[in-house]
């Protein structure tokens, strides 16, 4: 199982991102697909979530009218389209499959490699 993720970078303030993250070996139709951060020197925390049974959609409250998840089945790729981007977004993003979303780290069974983003100007 490999998840690959990608698309971070540097934005200004107030700009956006499309993240992507590509699934090999693992079906969307029975796995969670969740974007998760990390700051220096902070937790990792969930930031957005996709269900695969009914394809319902959580996001923390910090990025609620903001982000956007979804997922491309025909591609077996998840997207993080991040809009009005702030400072307080700069972290490494990654994504990380598990048979339902949740807010625990420990409770995803696959994890992708990191995709920086960084919000400055």
């Amino acid at each position: 199982v490999q998840l690959q993720a990608s698309g971070g970078g540097l934005v200004q303030p107030g700009g956006s991102l499309r993240l992507s993250c590509a699934a090999s070996a693992i079906n969307l139709d029975y796995y969670a697909i969740a974007w998760f951060r990390q700051a220096p020197g902070k937790e990792r925390e969930g930031v957005a979530c996709v269900r695969s049974i009914d394809d319902s959609t959580y996001y923390t409250d910090s990025v609620k009218g903001r982000f956007t998840i979804s997922k491309d089945n025909a591609e077996n790729t998840v997207y993080l389209r991040m809009n009005s981007l702030k400072p307080e977004d700069t972290a490494v993003y990654y994504c990380a499959a598990s048979t339902d979303c949740t807010r625990r780290p420990a409770k995803m069974v696959y994890w992708g490699q990191g995709t920086q983003v960084t919000v400055s100007s």
